[in-house]
């Protein structure tokens, strides 16, 4: 048996922030993964760059059934403070819009900036190690048996991350630990994740994979998000759609705003007016893309006539429908291809300050696997970073 004075389970984001940080506190820190590599899905985030943070990171920015739970976390270790981080290693990174930032190079280099840290703090990884049971001790402490290895314990962290992407290896343990010692974990379901749509609505839409639009989608619940759609072969994409997932809710509709830069009802009066023998086809191919216009049109969304044979009617209506284009989906992706996990380990049993279980002393819990959801961006690595290091303080 190997003995530690902590134990985590999980060589992604948070579990090695909280590593390195315990580990500089002076305490003995192994982190077990059944990966071959640690930081398996920082690798392949943000295609390969790794939206390693966002600027603007505020606790509006995460859902959670308790909405104050982040507050102390990202208050206490900022996305300055990782900032901070990355530039003292060197990191070369650059600046996208809506405050993103990503790795010049790879996103590698976030993974070796982190094995770095748990390094120099002494920590020791185990790959390759499955978990295959957790025990409480008469002490107080917990044994971790894994596919390789027998380990004990002061303090166990439960980073083992969400149910997305399962080709990386996810599973469910992080959740069955939870339940094991009588948390409740709150329904997942796949978030930041592409729309599928119902076949009628492929068919109508055959022939568009590839054309992206800026946009603004809202929920059913008022929330909305003005960035890019993109119509693939199932169904929708795009940030705009990845971020409304998240809000979404089997059966409900998406409301979209084709074009919200523009005022429709006054831009359809100055084509009539300056443009009238000019088709509708050929202005509207001006602000929206051509092959989407054509769909438009065989569906008579838009009519098929010049902009001086338009009424006022037909003005009113068709600004309408440009700026209330409504779609609904016939479900998501799935795990398969979402970003994030939603629900998880309900935040009311974990200390804001901490992440130990109020339940179980000496166990916490931290990252995707807890009932934090941030937004597309950054916000999840970011909760990550900010979670894992409050963890590190104290177990």
């Amino acid at each position: 048996m190997l003995n530690f004075d902590v134990v985590i389970i999980g060589a992604g984001a948070a579990g090695l922030m909280c590593a390195a940080q315990a580990g500089y506190r002076g305490r003995s820190v192994a982190v077990v993964d059944m990966g071959k590599k640690a930081g398996r899905k920082i690798l392949i985030s943000g295609g390969g760059r790794c939206n390693f943070t966002n600027e603007g990171a505020t606790p509006q920015n995460y859902l959670c059934a308790n909405p104050h739970f982040v507050k102390s976390c990202l208050s206490r270790y900022t996305q300055h403070d990782f900032i901070e981080l990355v530039d003292r290693h060197g990191l070369a990174y650059h600046h996208k819009t809506l405050g993103q930032l990503f790795c010049d190079n790879s996103a590698q280099d976030i993974v070796d900036i982190l094995l770095t840290e748990c390094d120099w703090a002494g920590v020791e990884v185990f790959l390759r190690n499955e978990v295959i049971k957790v025990e409480r001790t008469d002490t107080g402490g917990y044994i971790v048996t894994t596919s390789e290895q027998v380990f004990s314990c002061q303090s166990l962290v439960v980073a083992a991350g969400g149910l997305t992407m399962p080709k990386l290896g996810a599973t469910p343990i992080g959740y069955k630990i939870a339940e094991q010692f009588g948390l409740k974990v709150l329904p997942t379901m796949a978030a930041l994740v592409p729309f599928t749509l119902h076949d009628h609505d492929k068919a109508r839409f055959d022939g568009l994979a590839g054309v992206s639009l800026p946009c603004t989608a809202q929920s059913e619940d008022g929330t909305s998000f003005k960035e890019n759609l993109l119509f693939t072969h199932r169904g929708l994409s795009g940030p705009a759609i990845l971020q409304i997932s998240s809000f979404w809710r089997a059966g409900q509709g998406v409301m979209v705003n084709l074009l919200p830069e523009t005022d429709m009802q006054a831009q359809l009066h100055d084509w009539r007016q300056e443009q009238g023998s000019k088709s509708l086809k050929n202005l509207l191919s001006t602000v929206l893309p051509k092959r989407f216009v054509e769909v438009l049109i065989s569906e008579q969304t838009v009519p098929d006539k010049n902009a001086n044979q338009l009424s006022h009617s037909e003005i009113d209506t068709l600004a309408h429908a440009l700026h209330h284009w409504h779609i609904k989906p016939n479900g998501t992706e799935g795990y398969r291809t979402a970003e994030v996990t939603l629900g998880g380990v309900d935040t009311d049993e974990l200390s804001s300050k901490t992440f130990e279980a109020k339940k179980a002393p000496g166990l916490y819990f931290i990252g995707e696997v807890t009932d934090v959801t941030g937004w597309l961006g950054g916000y999840n690595f970011q909760y990550a970073w900010s979670c894992g290091w409050a963890c590190g303080q104290a177990c």
